[in-house]
């Protein structure tokens, strides 16, 4: 006799052997002539059954079988005679690994606020909706290693700690051994930092993408899939302060190679959760129907989750230039009635009001923006022959505007330098990243796909502290 997965023995075809199933349980009801206990183990959203007879077990034993008790149950593996389950346990043996204190167990039975379970992350996951949102949220990770992979891809692991602000602005978390209690001074009375344990400034890094670069400008065709941290003091929905980027980078790649890698990706993985997810998706989809009906009709969505999936994995994403898109906009009806809350003119950072406009209203369908001002993107990003645009690319999708962003890279060292300058960068930080376009410099790109926005889209949830076990953000680093 071996334990399996609930998920395992919910799909045996065969019954009468003796199983042995272990988990928390969900639920326990008695009645005269049994008690009916409800036990998961998270290998599926689904509890498998156990059926024991009153007089079987110890009174004072069957008291300890609550909400939240983890317990080994042997029996017989049988046809359910109830609903929602072809297939129960008819136990013989129950044994208690730990109890679960009903008058303490925060999980009784009932509903709770998504607000309430973030206070207590370390249970959670004990839910349904987060067991669900977990599962998936490994199978997405699956699939992003798996994709590139198979696409010949080189997983390259780039630095946490970083001497470089290049892609900070300012926001990034320091590191330091220094004693805080009794910093060392220059003369001019700064901290020396020549004391530290680096010899120098470092930080966590935001962004893994210009080491990256240097991969790519070796191996071919890289990706990093790492930890990523900003200091940016804000408490929205959209903000983490550690959060996972996916990051490829290609030598040989221009924008439209760019473009057509991003869109085959990210309905790679979007297909691969929807093939192997498919009762946690539904799970989450009904969840949100309930969810959708508690909002003014102005603010409900017009796609079921599914809907939506399929709406992005079915579609070709609609392509053009940034600067056609801001004639559509200036030509639209919200526009012309005054209803965008941000003016739309070229040159403006488009709002997630006017992406959503473009992909949920005018196309019906996911969009990339390629060609944006160069004074609104990045340093590094591939300057167009009229001098006003660069080679950048955003991917849009509907309820969330911008998924992906990413661009060709500037591989011109004399351009590069120009904006450098520019934007204020000290050229010697970036020394070795320069020296990639002085040795061998060759056309390249890449982009960004933040995984928890990713894992927010396909799950349907509404708060990106939702969709990742334990939420680093402004004045909370608990578990």
């Amino acid at each position: 006799m071996s334990y399996l997965p609930i998920k395992q023995l919910l799909q045996s075809t065969e019954t009468g052997h003796e199983v042995t199933v272990k988990g928390w349980v969900r639920t326990k009801r008695e009645s005269k002539n049994a008690i009916f206990i409800a036990l998961n183990d998270g290998s599926t959203i689904h509890n498998i059954q156990a059926v024991a007879e009153p007089g079987q077990f110890s009174e004072d034993l069957i008291k300890l079988v609550t909400t939240g008790a983890c317990i080994a149950i042997t029996g017989q593996l049988v046809e359910s005679l109830g609903s929602g389950q072809s297939v129960e346990v008819k136990a013989t043996n129950i044994h208690l690994y730990g109890p679960a204190d009903p008058e303490k167990y925060p999980l009784q039975p009932k509903r709770h606020s998504l607000e309430f379970l973030r206070e207590i992350a370390h249970l959670r996951p004990r839910t349904n909706t987060f067991s669900a949102i977990l599962r998936i949220r490994h199978a997405l990770a699956f699939a992003v290693n798996k994709y590139f992979n198979d696409n010949g891809f080189f997983y390259l692991h780039t630095p946490i700690i970083t001497a470089s602000d290049a892609e900070g602005a300012g926001e990034m978390f320091r590191v330091t051994t220094l004693d805080l209690d009794n910093l060392p001074h220059t003369e001019e009375g700064k901290i020396d930092f020549s004391e530290d344990f680096f010899g120098r400034e470092a930080n966590l890094t935001v962004s893994g993408q210009l080491e990256g670069e240097l991969g790519a400008l070796a191996l071919g065709k890289i990706y990093t899939f790492g930890p990523t941290f900003r200091a940016e003091n804000s408490n929205t929905t959209r903000h983490l302060a550690e959060f996972w980027m996916i990051e490829p980078e290609m030598a040989f790649y221009e924008l439209e190679d760019n473009m057509n890698l991003a869109e085959d990706f990210v309905k790679y993985v979007i297909r691969y959760a929807l093939d192997n997810c498919t009762d946690d998706l539904a799970f989450l989809e009904n969840r949100l129907k309930e969810e959708e009906k508690t909002r003014k009709k102005e603010e409900q969505s017009d796609m079921s989750l599914l809907e939506k999936l399929r709406f992005v994995v079915d579609n070709d994403f609609q392509r053009l230039t940034y600067t056609e898109a801001i004639d559509i906009l200036m030509n639209s009806k919200p526009a012309k009635k005054g209803q965008f809350q941000f003016e739309v003119k070229w040159g403006i950072d488009l709002q997630s009001e006017h992406e959503r406009y473009l992909v949920e209203k005018h196309f019906k369908k996911p969009v990339i923006l390629t060609n944006y001002p160069r004074e609104i993107k990045a340093f590094y990003m591939k300057q167009d022959a009229d001098g006003k645009t660069v080679r950048a690319m955003d991917v849009l999708f509907p309820g969330i505007g911008e998924i992906i962003g990413g661009s060709q890279r500037e591989d011109d060292l004399d351009k590069l330098m120009t904006r450098i300058h520019e934007v204020g960068i000290e050229p010697e930080g970036l020394w070795w990243y320069l020296e990639t376009r002085k040795f061998g410099s060759a056309p390249h790109a890449g982009f960004g796909l933040g995984f928890e926005r990713l894992v927010l889209f396909v799950t349907g949830m509404g708060n990106i502290r939702d969709v990742i076990p334990f939420p680093r953000t402004p004045k909370s680093a608990d578990f």
